[in-house]
């Protein structure tokens, strides 16, 4: 076997390490007892200094094996990308903060199918422009009224708005659990864009524990990220490596969640 072959099949078994890392739930603390509790602590702290070592391993292999550079770039996108199994219904599908119009179509289509008969999308607070807009007598319209015309367009009109006053994936995990407790929802579908899917997973994971409400995310099909060719594109490429930091940190600051 040639000496690039060996270390693409190492390269490989590392990115199958990085994911099971990320989507394994044995990440988290367990056992009442404080020295269980810290024993696990330190062996799951050596685990996340494993993974960052991993990916540094990873970054260099890709610059120096050529042939599967491709493969490797490919898998790098299915870290950031995540889709949960579908539900057959729910009480209400809610649009993410940054979906835009792949997260309408989503949840159109989910609607058509059954999986519930209302949705919600999150209000867009103006910003300081927008308000000057206003000052001016200029039309405005925010992001929320666009997705809610939208959805009406689509046949669906049981739309309601989320209120918030700021913006921001964290902020969209504090409002969430809350909004769902008081609306009585006990089952979500949370739409989101592609390479959004995992770091909010995490999010609503945290967000979510010890609730009674049940919420399962979703990645949109029509999302302009590709996880397959995400590196052949300047705004793929910018993406991709944006989200990619944003989900190493999160993974930094809550390791266990």
């Amino acid at each position: 076997m040639t000496t690039h072959g060996v270390q693409d099949r190492q390269a490989r078994k590392l990115l199958r390490s990085i994911d099971a890392l990320l989507m394994s739930d044995s990440l988290r603390i367990k056992g009442p007892h404080p020295i269980a509790r810290g024993a696990r602590l330190r062996f799951q702290l050596r685990r996340w200094h494993w993974l960052i070592i991993a990916v540094l391993m990873l970054t260099v292999l890709a610059a120096c094996v050529p042939g599967s550079r491709e493969y490797m770039l490919r898998r790098v996108s299915w870290l950031i990308v995540t889709d949960q199994p579908s539900v057959e219904s729910a009480d209400i599908i809610v649009v993410a903060i940054d979906a835009d119009g792949a997260g309408t179509l989503q949840a159109a289509d989910l609607i058509h199918r059954g999986v519930s008969n209302r949705v919600a999308v999150f209000d867009d607070p103006p910003s300081a422009v927008d308000r000057e807009f206003l000052r001016r007598g200029l039309p405005y319209e925010d992001r929320a009224a666009v997705s809610t015309r939208q959805l009406q367009s689509l046949g669906i009109q049981n739309v309601i708005q989320i209120p918030r006053s700021t913006s921001g994936s964290e902020q969209e995990g504090a409002i969430l659990p809350g909004w769902c407790e008081s609306q009585g929802y006990h089952s979500v579908v949370l739409v989101t864009s592609s390479d959004h899917s995992r770091r909010l997973s995490r999010i609503l994971r945290r967000s979510f524990h010890d609730r009674q409400t049940k919420i399962t995310v979703k990645s949109s099909p029509y999302s302009e990220f590709e996880p397959d060719s995400w590196w052949r594109t300047r705004g793929g490429l910018r993406d991709g490596i944006v989200e990619f930091e944003k989900l190493i940190l999160d993974v930094i600051r809550h390791p266990f969640s």
